[in-house]
């Protein structure tokens, strides 16, 4: 079996050594880059193949924000999982903009890592249901600006399903209706939120408080 190919950035070095290290425990995954920050990163990956970025957000030089976004421009075969800590919720979204398909807490368990980077691997998006909960609980205390009355009964009923995580056909068989539509929905769903994929539509919903956690 062809090994994931993973890359870590981050600026302190015994966190990496460690995750390297749990890493190196799942046969299925090889650690062939390290960085420190986004600019020793991008040059380490135009000779260094890659499949998945764990990217750590606040970095010296280039923090993971631009570092994902230029990963995003230049390269967008290499997937990025963002590596957040409590308190940096101001840069999920920004995170999303730019491209990372997922987020992990650095405590997180690394089974929670493993599931990760297969996901988002397969071309599936990865978020900690225990980082969605703090941001959840950050935007309920703020004032959020109501975007979401362009969106129909059935729309906000299936963005609900794509936020629980269930495929396309998932949702058409619990709702009872054909695949092709429930494409359709996702499709209209995309282009009135003005999201890109996945990652960003489950973010308009919590920032317009669509779903509860």
């Amino acid at each position: 079996m062809e090994k994931i190919r993973i890359a870590l950035a981050d600026d302190h070095q015994l966190f990496r050594n460690g995750l390297k290290i749990l890493l190196g425990g799942y046969p299925e995954f090889e650690v062939v880059a390290e960085a420190s920050n986004g600019t020793e990163l991008l040059k380490v990956l135009e000779n260094c193949p890659t499949d998945i970025v764990l990217m750590d957000i606040n970095m010296p030089e280039m923090d993971g924000v631009e570092a994902t976004s230029r990963i995003s421009r230049q390269i967008p075969e290499v997937f990025v999982i963002a590596l957040s800590m409590y308190g940096e919720e101001e840069y999920y979204y920004r995170m999303v903009e730019a491209g990372a398909k997922g987020f992990i807490l650095k405590d997180s368990d690394i089974s929670d890592v493993h599931d990760a980077i297969i996901a988002v691997h397969r071309g599936g998006n990865y978020f900690s249901q225990e980082l969605l909960y703090h941001v959840i609980r950050r935007i309920k205390n703020r004032e959020q600006e109501e975007k979401s009355s362009n969106l129909s009964r059935r729309e906000k009923e299936i963005l609900f399903k794509i936020c629980e995580g269930l495929s396309n056909h998932e949702i058409a068989e619990e709702l009872f209706i054909s695949k092709r539509t429930v494409d359709k929905h996702r499709a209209n769903l995309l282009a009135k939120t003005g999201s890109k994929n996945t990652a960003s539509l489950i973010l308009y919903a919590i920032k317009n408080r669509l779903i509860e956690v």
